[in-house]
C-alpha cells in the first residue's frame, strides 16, 4: 500500500515518494492527503478498508491512480488487481514499532525528519554518511530491528550485519532502547 496508494499518487502529483509515520500507520507528506490507519485507507473523512479490496478497486474509490512510482526497479510485487490481504493484529504491531522507532530517530538526530521509505518499507534518517532506522524485516532478517548503517564498511563484533549493525526488536522493545543503540552505534564509528 505504501507503494502503490500512496508513494505512487504523491510522486506523481507532488515529486516525491517521501512517507511519514503517524499514529496507527503511516501517510503521505505531501498531496494527495493519504493515510493508512490499521487496516484501512483513510482519504479526507473516508475510510476504505483494505483487507479483501484491490489497490486497483481502493484508488478508484479514492479518485487517486494507482501505480509504484517510476523511479526505483525494487517493487513489492503487489499487483494493482490483487485481493489484498491484511493481518490486523500484525498491522497494529508494526504501527507500534514504527511509532517507537520514529520518536528514537527524533530524539537521537534531531536534526533531521525521520522518512518512511516506501522501497524498503523502513523508517530513516541520515545523519554524517550514517544511515539510522528501523525495519519491519526483509529478506535479511524476518523480524523488525534497529540498524546502524555507515556509508563506509565498518569492521569489529558491535558491526554484525552486512550493512552495519542491527538489532532486533527483542533486544529493542521501545524508543528508549532502540535510542542507546543509535548512540552505541555512533561511539563505535
Amino acid at each position: 500500500m505504501a507503494e502503490l496508494l500512496l508513494a505512487g499518487p504523491q510522486y506523481r502529483h507532488s515529486g516525491t515518494i517521501r512517507l511519514r509515520v503517524v499514529p496507527g500507520g503511516f501517510a503521505t507528506t505531501k498531496t494527495p492527503s493519504l493515510r493508512v490507519d490499521g487496516a484501512d485507507l483513510v482519504v479526507g473523512d473516508q475510510r476504505l478498508a483494505l483487507p479483501g479490496n484491490t489497490p486497483a478497486g481502493l484508488a478508484a474509490a479514492a479518485d487517486i491512480e494507482a501505480g509504484v512510482p517510476d523511479i526505483y526497479d525494487d517493487h513489492s510485487g503487489v499487483r494493482e488487481d490483487e485481493a489484498l490481504v491484511v493481518d490486523v493484529a500484525i498491522a497494529a504491531y508494526l504501527g507500534a514499532w514504527f511509532n517507537e522507532g520514529e520518536q528514537a530517530l527524533r530524539r537521537a538526530v534531531p536534526s533531521q525528519m525521520p522518512v518512511l521509505w516506501p522501497e524498503h518499507f523502513d523508517v530513516s534518517v541520515t545523519e554524517n554518511e550514517v544511515n539510522y532506522g528501523v525495519s519491519p524485516g526483509d529478506n535479511w532478517h524476518n523480524e523488525p530491528y534497529a540498524y546502524v548503517g555507515p556509508w563506509t564498511a565498518r569492521t569489529g563484533e558491535f558491526w554484525n550485519a552486512p550493512f552495519g549493525a542491527a538489532r532486533s526488536i527483542e533486544e529493542l522493545p521501545n524508543a528508549d532502547a532502540i535510542v542507546a543503540f543509535f548512540e552505541e552505534g555512533r561511539s563505535h564509528l
